[in-house]
């Protein structure tokens, strides 16, 4: 039997969705920046490969100073984040864009 070419549906690609856990928006997990538990320390993981138990923020400087504010990030990830490991990651916070753009513009 010959295919019919107007029955030809084009698959779309599944995308993996996230949530941040500072601002809870469901974002594109490539949107967002894993961080992940390691026996060592909580890492910031660029390409969202590495193995443990991961947790996600948006890349922006209000999400990591919400996520690294109390122990939000702690809870996520089921460890205790001692002060220099939280000082390298408040660093790299720092480096990142101030403000997101706005969700809806008039």
């Amino acid at each position: 039997m010959k295919s019919n070419p107007m029955q030809t549906v084009l698959r779309i690609r599944h995308i993996p969705q996230r949530s941040c856990i500072a601002c809870r928006e469901t974002k594109n997990k490539r949107d967002l920046i894993r961080l992940v538990r390691t026996p060592d320390a909580v890492e910031v993981d660029i390409n969202g490969k590495k193995s443990g138990r991961g947790a996600y923020l948006c890349p922006v400087r209000e999400c990591w100073d919400t996520g690294l504010k109390g122990n939000r990030l702690e809870y996520t990830l089921q460890t205790k984040i001692n002060a220099e490991n939280r000082k390298v990651l408040v660093e790299y916070g720092n480096s990142l864009p101030e403000k997101r753009k706005p969700k809806y513009e008039r």
